[in-house]
């Protein structure tokens, strides 16, 4: 099944009808881009210290 849409009596999409899974695809792009949104103003932490507590946490092989 592919995208379909539909239209009015004038030709103009209205609504569209998509497979489940491109629909659930959108929906998790949307919630990561709330998240990068929400979070944009936290300080940065580097590369170097995400491994640091990684390791430190035991999460990560030393």
């Amino acid at each position: 099944m592919s995208t379909q849409f539909i239209t009015d009596e004038d030709g103009q999409r209205v609504s569209v009808v998509l497979p489940v899974a491109e629909y659930e695809e959108l929906l998790q792009d949307v919630s990561d881009l709330a998240a990068v949104a929400e979070r944009r103003e936290e300080k940065r932490v580097s590369l170097a210290d995400v491994k640091k507590r990684l390791i430190a946490d035991g999460l990560l092989p030393s």
